[in-house]
């Protein structure tokens, strides 16, 4: 008579999973952690070689080594280094000749034995062209060819069967990333310049857009002279929409804002809306920016004084538009 075997419960299979998931990140940590002992004078080297580079820098590698390579080829590229990524097998066949006396080679190989790239290894010594590798045998062929080999090899893969490539491609992929920052940092590259390689998204909209493309202006403008009563400047407060109002002189410089806080305050102390000047319930001394502060400039301002919208002027301090969150947000700043 045979006996029934009881199948694991969904719980006891969510913990099984849960643990293979945590081994996995705890082998690629240990990993990362013995990579970190290997960022020395290989590295610094490396990195002058990069730095004076006068052309672009290729990055190579097959399989999962090249899927790395071509990730880091566009990390570079987007940081201020020049890079794009030959597939080895390709090079072979035509492909090489994108490489340039000018250029520096990034090569990935995990066994440092890569036949796609040992076939072209002569060619690229003999053009004299620098060579940098990243590899988890630091006596390979590979290795031994470079002007420098950064050792990216780990102890053992998080894959169970000791196989698919796993903590060696994100050492290999820590170790790129560490030298397109490392290179970032030292071509003093900013975060505008980052932005300028990508204009066409988000990040591209928070660095790059200054508060003159989305600002008020004209008879969108919310503004009131000193002598205004309070129950006016309500009126253009409540017709322009942006929660406040510019005081403003009769050269239309900006002598102070009233905001919906301010009416909480002023509504507090018993005010008569229809007896008071703005001038005497208004914030002086408030903040101001100009239309070629940058958007995101503004944002950090705003969240720093806790401030919902701001008056923008000109070099001379004359009201020329004026904003608030709601605009941030909608131009996708925030």
């Amino acid at each position: 008579m045979s006996t029934a075997v009881t199948p694991p419960s969904a719980e006891t299979e969510d913990r099984r999973l849960i643990e293979l998931g945590l081994a996995v990140i705890r082998a690629e940590t240990a990993a990362l952690e013995d990579l970190a002992g290997r960022i020395d004078g290989n590295f610094a080297q490396a990195c002058r070689y990069l730095l004076g580079c006068t052309g672009r820098i290729v990055v190579i590698g097959m399989g999962k080594s090249g899927h790395i390579g071509s990730k880091i080829a566009a990390t570079l590229a987007s940081t201020g280094s020049p890079a794009f990524f030959v597939h080895p097998g390709e090079a072979s066949h035509g492909d090489l000749g994108m490489i340039t006396p000018q250029d520096v080679v990034l090569a990935l190989s995990n066994s440092g034995e890569t036949e796609e790239i040992l076939t072209i290894l002569p060619l690229i010594k003999r053009q004299g062209v620098p060579l940098i590798t990243l590899t988890g045998n630091p006596a390979s062929t590979l290795a031994r060819n470079a002007e420098v080999n950064l050792h990216v090899g780990v102890a053992q893969e998080a894959c169970p069967l000791g196989l698919a490539p796993t903590s060696s491609t994100t050492a290999a992929l820590a170790m790129g990333d560490a030298l397109a920052v490392a290179l970032l940092e030292a071509r003093g590259f900013t975060a505008e310049d980052f932005a300028r390689s990508h204009p066409g998204g988000r990040l591209g909209r928070r660095l790059l857009l200054l508060i003159g493309d989305i600002m008020h202006t004209g008879d969108s403008l919310p503004m009131v002279p000193e002598q205004a009563l309070l129950s006016d400047a309500l009126l253009v407060m409540t017709r322009q929409g942006l929660g406040m109002t510019v005081v403003v002189n009769e050269a239309r410089e900006v002598l102070g804002v009233f905001t919906d806080g301010d009416l909480r305050r002023a509504l507090d102390r018993g005010v008569d809306v229809h007896a008071t000047d703005i001038g005497a319930v208004m914030t002086r001394n408030c903040a101001t920016v100009s239309p070629d502060t940058l958007a995101a400039e503004a944002l950090h301002l705003m969240e720093t004084k806790k401030i919902n919208a701001l008056p923008v002027v000109d070099g001379g301090g004359r009201l020329v538009g004026a904003f608030n969150m709601h605009d941030l947000l909608r131009a996708g700043v925030v």
